[in-house]
């Protein structure tokens, strides 16, 4: 990260990271996520932005609900593989216990995770997209430490976020 004003300010926030899946036409996607938050207490919504040059977001257009899954500081290994591959060349979910509900998967090993309803998507033109949700459903097995930016700042990501499915 460069050391100019905005960049320190996001690096000193230094936000937990989530994974996002969802599921659209018989496509399974999940992507590593930093920019996300809560953005209304009643009702309950949240949002997440999704990077344009992953193959998530192209499932995310046709895709109605997804699961946004809260990291803990032991996650590192889920983080590197949700962050650092792209499923345009690899199945994410091989070999990890995944539990299907509304035919999005969630992934058993996290189980401090949401289901969510897309709102809107909000295209402002940069790199990533809002997601806008509803909660339908949030699961907890209480407190835990969040992996952050931070702690997977070594990850190289599957896409440049220069990269674009879709020229703006």
């Amino acid at each position: 990260m460069s050391e100019d004003p905005f960049s320190l300010l996001m690096a000193s926030a230094d936000p937990a990271l989530v994974v996002v899946t969802t599921s659209a036409q018989n496509h399974r996607a999940g992507c590593l996520v930093g920019f996300h938050s809560q953005s209304s207490i009643t009702p309950e919504h949240y949002c997440v932005w999704l990077s344009k040059a992953n193959h998530t977001y192209r499932v995310a257009l046709r895709a109605h609900r997804f699961g946004v899954h809260f990291l803990t500081s032991d996650d590192l290994a889920l983080a590197e593989r949700f962050g650092t591959r792209s499923g345009e060349d690899v199945d994410k979910f091989a070999g990890l216990e995944v539990d299907l509900h509304d035919d999005i998967p969630l992934l058993r090993s996290c189980p401090n995770r949401m289901l969510v309803e897309r709102i809107t998507l909000l295209d402002d033109g940069s790199d990533h997209v809002c997601l806008t949700s509803l909660v339908l459903d949030s699961w907890t097995d209480g407190s835990f430490r969040p992996l952050r930016v931070s702690d997977a700042a070594g990850l190289e990501p599957g896409h440049a976020s220069e990269e674009r499915a879709i020229r703006p």
